[in-house]
């Protein structure tokens, strides 16, 4: 199965000029946990910034989120897949590196889908492949919370 028959297509971005709190109240909005943030001219993903990115960034580091920048909150080489691509090797990225949610680019990088675990289980994956998959991503979640 190809990533572009389980992603979801054109997802809510961000502009890497906003701030935190617009990213913010575009979560809340959209009710998702992570944004592409794309170039403005050209669409071209330039990172991706996570309602846990907002919180820790922000929230713990006291600043203020109307004035706190996407580009300084974003992760700025997020793994990504293309469309042609294989649904395995996005389940194998996201066990392999304890990621949730990979964004879809085209061949000029633009964002042009994302593919979260629950598209690989409500559209793709085989039982077995994504309790692995979830298993391995769930392992992060618990490290950070020790």
């Amino acid at each position: 199965m190809k990533c572009k028959e389980v992603m979801t297509k054109n997802p809510i971005s961000a502009p890497i000029s906003g701030s935190a709190q617009q990213a913010a109240q575009l979560m809340k909005q959209e009710n998702i946990g992570i944004l592409p943030v794309v170039d403005e001219k050209t669409q071209r993903l330039m990172g991706v910034v996570t309602d846990r990115d907002l919180c820790l960034g922000v929230i713990a580091g006291g600043m203020n989120a109307g004035e706190a920048k996407l580009s300084d909150l974003m992760s700025k080489s997020p793994f990504t897949c293309n469309p042609e691509d294989d649904i395995q090797k996005v389940e194998q990225q996201m066990k392999q590196h304890h990621i949730g949610r990979i964004p879809v680019v085209d061949q000029n990088g633009a964002c042009i889908g994302i593919i979260s675990q629950a598209d690989i289980a409500m559209k793709g994956a085989q039982p077995q492949a994504f309790y692995e998959t979830f298993r391995e991503v769930a392992k992060r979640s618990t490290r950070a919370a020790a």
